[in-house]
């Protein structure tokens, strides 16, 4: 590969100057496929956890909290402003996102000379595994799936085309910032992915260190409420590697061939091979290193294992055009092919979806492996068991009586589920909910739910167990089995005792 110096340097490999055309009408299809799939199925089920959560966050807008920045929150938020309190309508957001990210991959296959077959593969990815379930509930992972899919995009511009795409790589990492830092770990990824296969030479780029002013000032305010809060990310990331370090190291290297599948693998991992051996696409090159270095850096930190997926689904669409090549040299290959996309497509959707009935997951191994099912069921169960435990309580105890839930799914449930009973004031020590405060002096009778009686009871002259969780139709979530416990007299003032609540998880 050659490097002419001019002004505004260019990729003068053959091929790469002019990308295939852009296969508009299919990748519509695909995109709006995925999207009416995800809007039949989005009144399923039922919130999840991390929703409940972003819609008590978001009710007190910010630049931003101990466990994230703002995006998703308000995003949530914006739901309801806009459409009311209904599930389909915070899922909304996860359908664009999903539809977005289908044509931004088929975009990025494109620009890696992926012909009208290959972006149309590379799409039809965003139907799989994690993705799809990214689409259908509202996360953090939701937006980052596809902030990092246009990153990427304009990254690979930068590198194979014209160098100011760097000042669009800087302006959406900016952006980026304000759902999650974790934008930065790819880059950092990449960015050792240059200095070991190169093109070292655009390291120095002025149009790279335009984008990183760039991304500096538009993600400012997002930076410094994390310099002004002593960097609250970091201690999430410390307290997530503490409780879920081990197992997220366990799966991380199984869950990267179930990313998008495992019956689709071999394309992403053909995506790796092409990005690192064709001569035309040695300018991105980094992209398969810093996937390798990708892994490394969440194994060494403890991160989640879906924390590769935007790099995932990038390399899949540099698979895409090499796996077209191979199914169009016989027919048994794409009917072997259309098998195992099709068995991957059921698998992904049974996973992803709330297709089956509630009463039937036990008996499936769906909710054991997807926590986006499980932690989706049973909060209207819970509140209801919350409110007989307080209704059954003396009325001189309810005087002076308060709700403390272990976590934030707990308090975002009775939060939206508990307008019905007459409930006490609900708090929570986890993450941004201790901030909030807690019980008011005088609080003599507290209501705990998920605590164990041994956490609790050295802290106040008495605590029973007033009953169990039980959701009723045996799906393994937190809450399942877990018991709420009744506790009086505190023997510490309330300025001192919050304190011992607080946790980040």
């Amino acid at each position: 590969m050659r490097w002419r110096s001019a002004r505004v340097c260019r990729v003068t490999t053959r091929g790469t100057d002019h990308p295939p055309p852009i296969a508009w009408g299919p990748i519509g299809a695909v995109a709006a496929a995925v999207a009416v799939v995800l809007v039949a199925t989005s009144n399923g089920y039922g919130y999840h956890r991390d929703e409940l959560y972003f819609l008590r966050l978001g009710a007190r807008p910010a630049w931003g909290y101990v466990d994230q920045p703002p995006a998703t929150p308000l995003l949530a938020r914006g739901t309801q402003v806009l459409f009311g309190d209904h599930l389909w309508a915070l899922h909304l957001p996860g359908v664009l996102i999903l539809a977005a990210t289908a044509i931004l991959t088929a975009l990025l296959a494109r620009e890696l000379n992926g012909g009208r077959a290959a972006q149309v593969l590379a799409s039809a990815a965003t139907a799989t595994a994690f993705p799809l379930t990214f689409g259908h509930v509202l996360l953090t992972a939701s937006l980052d799936l596809v902030l990092t899919a246009a990153v990427l995009l304009v990254l690979a511009k930068a590198l194979l085309r014209d160098p100011r795409w760097w000042l669009a790589t800087g302006a959406l990492v900016g952006l980026t910032l304000y759902n999650k830092q974790l934008v930065t770990l790819t880059l950092i990824a990449v960015g050792i992915g240059l200095l070991v296969v190169g093109p070292r030479r655009v390291l120095v780029s002025p149009w790279l260190w335009g984008g990183v002013l760039l991304a500096v000032g538009i993600g400012a305010p997002n930076i410094i409420y994390q310099v002004t809060h002593d960097w609250p990310q970091v201690t999430m990331a410390r307290a997530i590697e503490r409780t879920d370090g081990t197992t997220s190291r366990i799966t991380l290297l199984p869950l990267q061939l179930a990313m998008v599948g495992v019956f689709l693998a071999p394309v992403w991992i053909a995506g790796i091979v092409r990005v690192l051996r064709d001569r035309e696409l040695r300018p991105v090159r980094a992209f398969a290193v810093g996937y390798f270095v990708l892994v490394v850096l969440v194994f060494v930190t403890g991160g989640q294992p879906y924390y590769t997926a935007g790099m995932v689904l990038a390399l899949f669409a540099a698979g895409a055009e090499p796996t077209v090549g191979w199914l169009r040299r016989g027919s048994w290959r794409r009917i072997g092919f259309g098998v195992a996309f099709a068995l991957n497509l059921v698998v992904s959707a049974l996973i992803a979806l709330p297709l089956l009935p509630v009463s039937t997951l036990a008996k499936t191994p769906i909710a054991d492996t997807s926590q986006a099912v499980s932690d989706s069921i049973g909060w209207p169960v819970y509140v209801r068991q919350i409110a007989e435990v307080y209704d059954g309580l003396p009325a001189t105890d309810k005087q002076n009586a308060a709700i403390i839930t272990a976590n934030y799914g707990e308090e975002g449930a009775l939060a939206r589920f508990g307008g019905s009973y007459d409930l006490p004031p609900v708090y929570s020590g986890q993450n941004e909910l201790w901030f909030r405060g807690g019980p008011l002096e005088g609080t003599d009778v507290i209501e705990f739910v998920g605590y164990d009686l041994a956490d609790v009871s050295p802290s106040f002259a008495s605590c029973a167990k007033a009953r169990d969780l039980d959701n009723g139709v045996d799906i393994p979530n937190e809450e399942q089995e877990n018991y709420v416990t009744v506790c009086r007299d505190p023997n510490q003032p309330w300025s001192s005792l919050w304190r011992r609540f607080q946790h980040y998880s």
